[in-house]
C-alpha cells in the first residue's frame, strides 16, 4: 500500500488518471483511501497529492444499472470530465 500511495503522489504530476473498480465483496477499505474523497491522499513521507487522480468504484453501485445508461456515460467518468474541462 506505501508502494502505492507514492506512485499515486508522483502520478498526480502526470496527465492521467486511474480509475479502480472494485469486484466481490472484499474489504475495499484501502481503495477507498487511495480515491482520496475523505482527505488528501499522502505519501508516506507526507507529501500530499498535487490534484485528485483517483477514483474508486464498487461494481455493486452499478451492477443493476441499465445498459443504456451505461453506454451514455457514468458518474465515474462524468467526473473526470469536469476534472478535464477545468484544466
Amino acid at each position: 500500500m506505501a508502494d502505492t500511495r507514492e506512485a499515486i503522489v508522483h502520478a498526480s504530476h502526470l496527465p492521467m488518471s486511474v480509475i479502480i473498480v472494485g469486484v466481490g465483496n472484499a474489504d475495499f477499505t484501502d481503495m477507498q483511501i487511495l480515491d482520496g474523497d475523505d482527505g488528501i491522499l499522502r505519501s508516506p513521507k507526507g507529501e500530499p497529492v498535487l490534484r485528485d487522480i483517483v477514483q474508486f468504484v464498487p461494481f455493486k453501485d452499478f451492477k443493476h444499472v441499465s445498459a443504456s445508461l451505461l453506454t451514455t456515460g457514468t458518474d465515474v467518468l462524468d467526473a473526470y470530465d469536469t476534472k478535464f474541462s477545468n484544466v
